[in-house]
């Protein structure tokens, strides 16, 4: 079938309120091949005089300066993993005059660095008449795991360690704490300081790291070379783009993303899959999922034993998935608002035709949850009534407490992202993968790296792990919109986004909502995703699981190690601060699913016979199997 022959949305729509009817045919429209340009400006434009030789020359000049410049950034960036050099600068440079413009600091300083090398030197000398033995003069931080193992107790590697500590803990006093430096320049220098010292941590080398001397004595070597292969075999991926090794083993449509399912709409950019019932009746109204498309779908539908779509089917429900396409050069220009028409509002409009019903219930992931309450608070100010209820996964609408990511987000990172993003028409895969593994270095590069290069180990390969190998680009105009409008200018919450030229407030939602934020996120902090609470005026339930952006929303039934925490806070009913209520509220064993699963079903409508496949009649016809085209697009 081709693109021409693809089936949308049906021009018909009984039950869309207030002007949904025309946005729709809009956004619903078969994708032909590339679109005709607009009319020239110059067609409707007053008539003026023409621009002088001396006019077009400084637009010449400007253009030319505006595009070297772009250029010389985007070039750099390739070099600096796409961090500024002027804001890592511009926050060291704060830092630095401050210091040297406090003479107490310096003092105490100098105070700190006597008293760390008097601590070092009796330490020695306790371990020199104790045989080694002497308990540690410092104590690692309660996630620092690298020197856990019994052969860092072993002089002289005991002190080469606490060595480390003691100078790592000197830098965070020297990076913190000097008086004037704005919060975001201290928060960068510190950032980058630990940065460039765990380079230096004693675990990352053949001879200071116990554990590898150790492997390298007991098997000749042999580690080494297993870890050369494995170093060459990853380099050889890396340069020809395949994945990493491990990954064939998770075949997408296969082993991973294999829930049964039909796409029954396609535009440029999704794909809507509708899964098959698992049951003889499901629940009235249907579910749609809308996933970040920073990656691919399928982190809700993993393995059939930790898959949250297989496990809303077999709960009884409808379930719809938005699988977005992986955008390239020719996509730069989709900007925020395309994604909310031709991927939200087109994949709702897709639902209740299919279904014939008048309510769905949202999921939104990451950012995913971000689009989709945009999409909610201006359906909320138009008086559309067709989302009977809310679901965010680690979801953010406030980025003033952004966590680490904020780091990266001001005027000058913007800009040079910009910058580099301008040249090749999106944020590539690596770029941001960089990013993110920067924020957990020590769990996601040097600790890989020692186990994977001088230990000559590889970690198996789970479903979660092939899943965060396969990442998506961002589109230049749409990401540049999103750092600038939600993370820089915070927009969203503070009442400027605008949709279709007028402002949105969340305050306007009042479907009742369900928010699951986790402990360990260094994505969207679960503090941050609480302060939904602060900004909507209806019924709220509020859930904390353990484990991080990833994991802890992949908490199947029977994990061993997870538990959450639950409250509600009615409409109307008085706010609590997350630390109180963190501390008010009991945390319960086991996978926090079953809670929003008969949390749905309390809002869902009775049970009927299952909506068909698709809606052929009105243009909905199944294109291909779930898990579709778009999910397999590198």
């Amino acid at each position: 079938m081709t693109q021409q022959q693809l089936p949308t949305s049906p021009a018909s729509e009984p039950r869309k309120l207030n002007g949904a009817k025309r946005a729709k045919k809009a956004r619903t429209a078969p994708v032909s091949g590339p679109q005709k340009a607009p009319p020239p400006v110059a067609a409707t434009a007053p008539a003026g005089p023409a621009p002088g030789p001396m006019e077009r020359d400084s637009y010449a000049s400007t253009a030319m300066q505006d595009i070297l410049d772009k250029s010389a950034h985007a070039t750099l960036a390739r070099f600096t993993a796409g961090l500024s050099p002027a804001a890592i600068g511009g926050a060291y440079a704060d830092w630095l005059v401050h210091l040297m413009a406090s003479p107490g600091k310096q003092l105490q300083l100098m105070h700190k660095a006597a008293k760390k090398a008097a601590r070092l030197g009796n330490y020695a000398a306790s371990c020199a008449t104790q045989g080694g033995q002497a308990g540690p003069c410092i104590e690692p931080l309660p996630q620092d795991k690298r020197f856990a193992g019994e052969a860092w107790k072993r002089w002289p590697f005991t002190l080469v360690y606490q060595s480390f500590l003691l100078n790592q803990q000197w830098w965070h006093n020297a990076t913190t704490g000097v008086h004037g430096v704005t919060k975001q320049h201290e928060n960068v220098v510190e950032f980058m300081t630990r940065q460039l010292l765990d380079v230096a941590s004693p675990s990352n080398y053949l001879f200071t790291n116990p554990e590898v001397i150790d492997k390298t004595i007991a098997e000749g070597g042999y580690n080494l070379v297993r870890g050369y292969r494995n170093f060459v075999d990853d380099w050889e991926r890396l340069a020809s783009g395949r994945k990493p090794a491990g990954s064939e083993k998770f075949r997408i449509g296969k082993d991973i993303a294999a829930t049964a399912g039909k796409v029954v709409y396609r535009n440029r950019l999704i794909e809507l899959i509708q899964y098959a019932p698992a049951t003889p009746k499901v629940r009235a109204e249907p579910v749609l999922i809308v996933p970040a498309w920073i990656m691919k779908y399928y982190i809700l539908d993993l393995s059939p034993q930790n898959s949250l779509v297989k496990y809303l089917t077999d709960q009884g429900f409808t379930v719809f998935m938005m699988s977005w396409k992986n955008p390239g050069p020719d996509d730069r220009d989709l900007d925020m608002d395309d994604y909310r028409t031709l991927g939200v509002m087109s994949a709702l409009d897709a639902v209740t035709e299919i279904t014939k019903q008048d309510h769905v219930h949202g999921i939104g992931y990451c950012i995913g949850g971000t689009l989709l309450a945009i999409a909610a608070a201006a359906m909320a100010r138009d008086g559309d009534e067709r989302i009977k209820s809310l679901t965010f996964f680690a979801a953010q609408t406030d980025f003033t407490e952004a966590g680490e990511l904020m780091l990266f987000i001001n005027e000058s990172q913007v800009a040079f992202l910009e910058d580099m993003m301008w040249e090749q028409g999106f944020l590539d895969t690596k770029q941001m993968a960089g990013a993110f593994q920067l924020l957990r270095s020590n769990d996601l590069i040097w600790s890989r790296m020692v186990h994977d290069y001088l230990m000559g180990e590889r970690e198996e390969m789970i479903d979660l792990m092939a899943w965060n190998a396969d990442a998506t680009r961002m589109p230049y105009k749409m990401h540049s919109q999103y750092l600038r409008q939600l993370f820089l200018d915070n927009d969203f919450a503070e009442g400027r986004y605008k949709v279709d030229g007028r402002p949105i407030v969340i305050s306007d939602i009042r479907a009742p909502i369900f928010v699951v934020g986790t402990e360990w996120d260094h994505v969207a902090p679960w503090r941050s995703v609480f302060k939904l609470n602060l900004f909507v005026d209806t019924d709220v339930t509020f859930v904390l699981t353990n484990g991080g952006h990833n994991a802890g929303i992949i908490s199947e039934i029977g994990h061993p190690r997870r538990h959450h925490r639950i409250a509600t806070r009615a409409e109307g009913e008085r706010y609590r601060d997350p630390d109180t209520w963190f501390a008010e509220t009991e945390p319960r064993p086991g996978s926090w699913w079953p809670e929003l699963a008969a949390w749905l079903k309390q809002r869902s409508g009775d049970e009927v016979a299952p909506p068909p496949m698709g809606a052929a009649r009105n243009g909905l016809r199944p294109v291909c199997d779930a898990p579709g085209t778009y999910v397999l697009e590198a």
